[in-house]
């Protein structure tokens, strides 16, 4: 998980979606509450945004430069399946920054 340490350099702002009490956003729920301080602790300026709003499907938001983004949608991931996610974005981010 080398890549977490180096997130905020390729990626602007992390938002993640998912609603309270739905079961469909319970790996989102849980990767929050398992990975949000390692992601901070790692990253202490980068925004990580935790967004909850009732009967929102789970989804992941990442804003690169020049506000650009790219949304994941999480129904359905395991908690290992979202952190693969999120560092496919943070590659992605890193792809973009190099060009």
């Amino acid at each position: 998980m080398a890549w977490r340490a180096s997130l905020s350099r390729s990626v602007k702002e992390i938002r993640v979606l998912f609603c309270q009490s739905s079961p469909a956003s319970a790996a989102a729920r849980e990767f929050v509450k398992k990975n949000y301080g390692d992601i901070k602790s790692r990253n202490p300026s980068l925004p990580f945004l935790v967004r909850e709003c009732s009967g929102v499907q789970p989804q992941l938001w990442a804003r690169y430069e020049m506000g650009v983004e790219r949304c994941v949608n999480l129904d359905g991931l395991t908690e290992a399946q979202i952190d693969k996610k999120l560092e496919e974005l943070a590659k992605a981010g890193e792809s973009a920054n190099a060009k």
